[in-house]
């Protein structure tokens, strides 16, 4: 399953009020050199290849509603111009079927409202390698460098906790294989690996403590019983009577710690 990508890469205009067609619109879906939310730097010339492959198949690059794959009225348009430019991929897109389409006419109608400001891209990576130096301040760091990619659409996007908690397992492989290959991670990656690990075994003991208060009532306990254990799970876990997988999420999402870091 390829990746994706979410940051604040940028739309930059949208419709004719902007000096363009009707539908049409620029963004730029991914910038050069910053190091992401992820750990990842998309250095240029990254995107060269893949670029070159999708002009010689003469298919158009897809402009998918927040990597909605599986609907295709979220297939709303179509890259008309991808290039690199120094500040990163920029690219020209036209949203289609307006007129039919009601999914692509509303994405049209936040572009140009500015209600949705953020695009983002899907990819597999096909070259990078861990890169070690120092930040601003001077102090060592580790990032990834995504030096080759292929692309497979663009899009527009909220960038958001669930869209973000995907970066959480594809990072973590990535940081598995470089501590194994002999890599050390940035103090803030251990920082925050180290408070969300926490946030996981309180998130999980709660979680425990609730079921097992849950376990212990019965269908024929009184009022007060029952009234006594709802007390003692609300006690163990403030949003009662969620799956665990429900409760780690809205645990972490309000630790905010979701991803690496927050998004870039």
């Amino acid at each position: 399953m390829p990746r994706t990508k979410e940051c604040k890469a940028r739309v930059k205009a949208a419709g004719a009020a902007d000096g363009l067609a009707e539908g049409q619109f620029t963004a730029l879906v991914s910038v050069f050199g910053n190091e992401d939310s992820a750990g990842d730097v998309v250095v240029p010339g990254a995107f060269t290849q893949t670029l070159a492959d999708w002009a010689a198949k003469g298919d158009p690059i897809p402009v998918i509603w927040s990597h909605d794959w599986g609907d295709p009225f979220s297939h709303v348009g179509i890259v008309l111009d991808a290039q690199e430019t120094p500040e990163g991929l920029l690219v020209t897109g036209q949203i289609e079927d307006i007129d039919t389409n009601a999914t692509a006419a509303q994405v049209y109608r936040l572009l140009k409202g500015r209600r949705v400001t953020q695009f983002s891209f899907a990819y597999d990576v096909e070259e990078g390698a861990w890169v070690e130096g120092t930040d601003e301040e001077g102090d060592f760091e580790t990032w990834y460098e995504l030096r080759r990619l292929k692309l497979y659409e663009v899009g527009p996007c909220l960038v958001g906790c669930n869209q973000s908690t995907e970066l959480i397992a594809a990072k973590a492989g990535d940081l598995v294989r470089g501590v194994k290959a002999g890599r050390v991670l940035a103090q803030k990656h251990i920082d925050t690996l180290s408070a969300a690990h926490a946030a996981i075994g309180d998130v999980l003991a709660a979680a425990t403590a609730a079921d097992e208060a849950l376990k212990t009532t019965t269908a024929g306990e009184s009022g007060r019983r029952r009234a006594g254990k709802d007390a003692a799970v609300e006690a163990a876990v403030d949003f009662p009577a969620l799956a665990p997988a429900q409760v780690l999420a809205r645990a972490l999402t309000r630790k905010h710690l979701i991803g690496i870091g927050d998004p870039a």
